[in-house]
């Protein structure tokens, strides 16, 4: 017996002491992954920027240095402002001798897209050059590599080129078979992003705007990838008629959509050849982009202040789906508030995109920034979205940039709140009684739907919201309530659109909307220009990650077949009353 002690004893100390060895050599590749990723690189000569275009675009990139760990690129979020720093850096650094872009499956929306192309187009200007190659090009990725000198595709590849078109799915009968009506207030003609739970088809009001939006979108691609590959809009138009996305590799050559067909082997031999047939030292832009020089806390600057996702109140966790990326409003209205007192911030570049989401977040938004306007400038920067709630916090700005493709406008409001009483008490058995001292007091309880009275007081509630958005559009653009109303009613515009109507000033990138903040602010220097918010810390994140990940588990065992049914439904009952947003997703087909 006292040998089986000592043996349990040791076996015991042996794992705790691996543990231990354990947490200790994962804690010092963290801290490997960390200092790697804060240090910058040195170039080598003969080095080529690598733009891969594969994955989610967003504004910002995300830090983890667990796919440093894991040695998984696919891991690493690349964003646009890292891509954009990359290439002003590769415009002018000696090392540096051309940018390569790799083709691949890019989600992104087409105002961000088109900004990269045009970035894409300003290095060109430092005279070296840019090829591109893909195993495939999906549409989105085909407009921004049209922009490059040398076009190439694998001997086996294909190009999507088919136009564009809107999808939206419908929930309506879904959401009747599992016992849920959805009870709709709405203002505004246009207000269409209530339609997938109320209707079975696009209303004709949505049809009409959403005809136009892809309509002008569609022109500004093909104008684009006309000027980059030689072509004119109607032989491009003509190709998209006629499927040519389905045509034989070497039919693209025939079509000029590719200048020719390579393996990657010979575009490897390319890229030296460009180079002098020297060893080619590929370096990716997220290494490029911390070679870029922001300007310091302590020195005169231009704030760019990043707003992305969806608004909400406060931070709000999303189990049984992905999660978003959101603008909290609290924090958004605290991040102002410091970004007005500090002294060493001259002007403020808000940069959007947001389809929208809770109005009062918005409303709160957009005091804040006439706070801010008292003490500095403020100019607007909108990049694939700045519509519904994102209008909002727009529209009270000094001066608002656009891109061509910008979706925006938008601005009306609506409620929407679910009635499960098919499913609570019909499907699952549960009943509800209630006793109450007033007759309000049991407003918008479950297990019912709403009475008349209370039908009526949140009609008049969406209403109320929708005058006070007007009103803040009449007084940020200094127009009548009355004209605004005529081109509101919820209707999207692009933002070339949008620019007769008076609901933005320019078309312009992020660039532009820094120069024209420093020019208000009577800076001499129109490129110094810090990032807020600071991003959060990665173990932040992954913390946020790994509860969410755990109840999401813990909600799955306990409800089990309910359980997408439940969590749909607390997802929507989650939702501000009050909403000013666009439709939930564009629904592109063709990017």
């Amino acid at each position: 017996m006292k040998e089986f002690f000592k043996y349990v004893l040791a076996t015991i100390t042996g794992m705790l002491l691996m543990g231990i060895l354990v947490c200790g050599m994962f804690f010092m590749m963290m801290v490997s992954a960390m200092m790697a990723g804060e240090q910058k690189p040195s170039l080598h000569d003969d080095s080529v920027l690598h733009l891969q275009l594969n994955g989610m675009l967003t504004e910002r990139a995300t830090s983890d240095p667990m796919s440093f760990l894991l040695g998984s690129s696919d891991m690493e979020s690349i964003g646009l402002n890292d891509m954009v720093k990359a290439l002003k850096v590769a415009a002018k650094d000696k090392h540096i001798k051309g940018v390569y872009l790799e083709a691949g499956v890019l989600g992104a929306d087409f105002a961000s897209i088109q900004e990269l192309r045009k970035a894409i187009l300003d290095f060109k200007k430092s005279g070296k050059f840019v090829y591109a190659y893909g195993d495939a090009y999906t549409q989105g990725c085909y407009y921004v590599c049209s922009a490059a000198d040398k076009l190439y595709l694998n001997p086996s590849g294909l190009i999507e080129w088919q136009g564009l078109a809107s999808q939206p799915m419908f929930y309506k009968d879904l959401l009747e078979k599992l016992g849920v009506k959805m009870q709709v207030f709405k203002v505004g003609t246009y207000k269409s992003a209530v339609e997938p739970f109320t209707r079975t088809d696009m209303s004709p009001e949505n049809r009409e705007q959403v005809q136009v939006f892809i309509d002008d979108i569609w022109k500004n691609v093909i104008a684009d990838v006309a000027q980059g590959r030689k072509l004119s809009a109607d032989t491009l138009n003509a190709y998209a008629n006629r499927y040519v996305s389905f045509a034989a590799p070497e039919e693209f050559v025939k079509l000029k959509m590719v200048d020719a067909l390579y393996y990657i082997d010979q575009m490897r031999d390319e890229l030296r050849k460009a180079i002098g047939n020297k060893t080619v030292h590929l370096v990716a832009a997220s290494d490029v982009a911390r070679l870029y020089e922001e300007t310091a806390e302590t020195s005169d600057h231009v704030a760019v202040y990043f707003a992305e996702g969806t608004i909400v109140d406060e931070v709000a966790s999303r189990f049984g789906g992905m999660r978003e990326l959101q603008i909290v409003g609290s924090k958004v209205v605290e991040d102002l508030d410091k970004l007005a007192s500090d002294e060493h911030v001259k002007a403020v570049v808000l940069r959007i995109n947001s389809g929208g989401g809770s109005a009062y977040a918005s409303e709160q938004m957009w005091r804040a920034i006439q706070l801010l306007k008292k003490k500095k400038p403020v100019v607007v920067s909108m990049s694939g979205m700045a519509a519904s709630g994102g209008y909002y916090m727009s529209c009270g700005a000094d001066y608002i940039f656009a891109e061509p493709t910008t979706l925006t406008g938008s601005i009306g409001i609506f409620g929407m709140v679910p009635d499960a009483t098919g499913l609570l008490t019909d499907k699952l058995g549960l009943h509800f009684d209630i006793v109450k001292t007033n007759e309000a007091a049991d407003f918008g309880a479950m297990g019912r739907p709403f009475n008349a009275n209370e039908a009526a007081a949140m009609q008049q509630h969406v209403e109320r919201g929708y005058a006070l958005f007007l009103k803040r559009v009449a007084e940020g653009r200094k127009m009548s309530v009355a004209d605004v109303d005529k081109i509101a009613q919820g209707r999207v515009w692009t933002g070339s659109a949008a620019l007769p109507l008076k609901l933005v000033d320019k078309m312009g990138t992020l660039d532009d909307a820094i120069a024209e903040a420093a020019t208000r602010a009577k800076m001499k220097d129109k490129t110094q220009f810090r990032s807020y918010p600071a991003p959060a810390p990665w173990f932040e994140d992954l913390m946020d990650k790994q509860k969410e990940q755990y109840i999401e588990r813990e909600l799955r065992a306990v409800l089990g077949a309910n359980y997408t049914t439940l969590t749909f439904l607390s997802n929507l009952q989650g939702r501000a009353r009050l909403q000013a947003r666009i439709p939930f997703d564009p629904n592109f087909v063709g990017m």
